[in-house]
């Protein structure tokens, strides 16, 4: 383990991370908020500080190999979450240390849990931080640094590799450093361009941008208690529209752009997340209108497409409160809960490309049991998926299901009902942010122990790193080759 490698890299994401707590300081100037500015700076001192101290420990001798991806992506993560959440201590906006930690998890891997009770309380830039933290996470805060620095060498491949989620990292490059350029140049454009269609729609500079933070990284912070149905239907749909563009593969948007490949319209997965997008909001809407009394046919389509793009995004945004609606939409919206977006999106979730292939696995072997000596070939697309591809794929979705049923488990000891605990658990290891029940859309996770909040920071980090990364360094075989 070359571990004074991976120390010099960790000091670079710190001081990153501090120049980007630097950023919302201009909220502070009108009104003059002291506490917030003081926060930021704070945390960005602490943040330079320890970077400083991690560079002068490291060196940037040797080359960076699996076991050091794993520690540079894991430890920066975890290094995110803790400096993330000095400003919300050293502002006042947040008293307790675990409080401060999970909601600072929570914007890093976008999921969008919240401990907060009176949103509009909290000072501008502290709320400003919170959905950067969002749009930092959603790219991936490693894969952005594979983008702008260069001293990763042959290592950017390894770090790539385990922070793009799916069952294959798209290479769109030989060069893994230009992939994630091409990657994080797309991530701006959609941040871009949704900020300027929000203005030319009417919504604030300040509301524009943290709520296009929230969209494009389908992280779902907002500033306002009742989310976005603070703003009108033309804004509602917009930001529809850039969660639903979120959550597809990246790799497609630079396919388009560069004009390489013009069937990619005619993608397996692609079609599919669409097909499941709009038969869901088809079930909703019909829903809606069965069950819910005296509900317009202009609120059931909105409001039921509206959520479920924004459940099976992950993104986390309401328009209304769904705890109280039918059953049935229930049912459809924790299955897009568990689905999520395409692989190489910024949706967390298992992955619908996962979900295919599990269930063209699963027919394979039905087929196996009245027809042992077959050969038979999973593909997607039209190419075979590598055995070794399949085990992976069995593999994340069992240790999926056995992470979500554990979580559900320990959240709900004490008085906390199993319906409550369940979506709690998927929620923030699906990094959605809402569940049901008291955790619904209007409530929010304040009322959890502390160690069932620490539980929930777990979850969300082995959501958004996927298991392996995270479990890897629990295993005495990985650190000993």
């Amino acid at each position: 383990m070359n571990l004074r490698r991976v120390l010099r890299i960790l000091g670079v994401v710190l001081y990153v991370l501090s120049v980007a707590q630097l950023v919302p300081l201009v909220w502070c100037l009108s009104p003059l908020a002291w506490d917030a500015a003081t926060g930021l700076l704070v945390g960005a001192g602490i943040g330079a500080a320890l970077g400083l101290v991690l560079r002068s420990l490291g060196d940037d001798s040797g080359e960076l190999y699996r076991r050091e991806g794993v520690v540079v992506v894991v430890g920066s993560w975890l290094l995110a979450s803790i400096i993330g959440a000095v400003p919300y201590l050293a502002s006042g906006a947040i008293s307790s240390p675990v409080d401060a930690l999970f909601e600072s998890a929570s914007g890093f891997t976008t999921t969008g849990a919240s401990i907060l009770h009176n949103i509009e309380a909290v000072p501008a830039a502290i709320l400003f931080w919170r959905s950067m933290t969002q749009w930092l996470g959603g790219i991936g805060i490693v894969v952005l640094f594979v983008a702008l620095l260069s001293e990763l060498g042959p290592g950017a491949r390894f770090l790539f590799k385990l922070e793009v989620p799916g069952p294959k990292a798209e290479i769109l490059h030989a060069r893994v450093r230009e992939t994630a350029s091409a990657l994080f140049r797309i991530y701006l454009a959609l941040t871009l361009l949704q900020i300027l269609l929000m203005l030319l729609l009417g919504a604030s500079l300040y509301d524009a941008i943290v709520h296009t933070f929230s969209t494009v990284s389908t992280g779902g912070f907002s500033p306002y208690t009742d989310s976005v149905a603070h703003f009108s239907r033309s804004i509602q749909i917009v930001i529809a529209f850039f969660m639903l563009a979120a959550g597809v593969n990246f790799a497609l948007y630079y396919a388009l752009a560069g004009r390489r490949e013009l069937g990619v319209l005619r993608d397996v997965e692609l079609r599919f997340y669409l097909g499941v997008a709009a038969a869901a909001a088809a079930f909703v809407i019909i829903d809606l209108l069965a069950g819910v009394s005296g509900i317009s046919l202009g609120d059931a389509v909105l409001n039921g497409t509206f959520q479920v793009v924004s459940l099976l995004t992950t993104t986390g945004f309401a328009t209304a409160n769904f705890d109280e609606w039918p059953g049935f939409s229930h049912a459809v919206l924790l299955a897009l809960m568990f689905m999520g977006g395409c692989a190489g999106s910024t949706a967390g979730g298992t992955k619908v490309i996962r979900l295919l292939i599990g269930w063209k696995v699963a027919m394979r072997e039905v087929r196996l049991t009245f027809s042992p000596n077959s050969v038979i070939a999973i593909t997607v697309g039209g190419r075979a998926v590598p055995e070794e591809s399949l085990r992976a794929v069995v593999a994340l979705l069992l240790l999926w299901t056995l992470g979500g049923g554990m979580g559900a488990l320990l959240l709900s000891v004490g008085d906390t009902d199993i319906v409550t605990a369940a979506t709690a658990s998927l929620a923030t290891l699906s990094n959605i942010g809402p569940g049901l029940s008291a955790v619904g859309p209007n409530e929010n996770f304040a009322f959890f122990a502390s160690w069932q909040k620490l539980v929930m920071v777990l979850l969300m980090w082995l959501g958004r790193l996927e298991f392996f990364a995270v479990l890897a360094l629990f295993q005495p075989h990985f650190w000993r080759r």
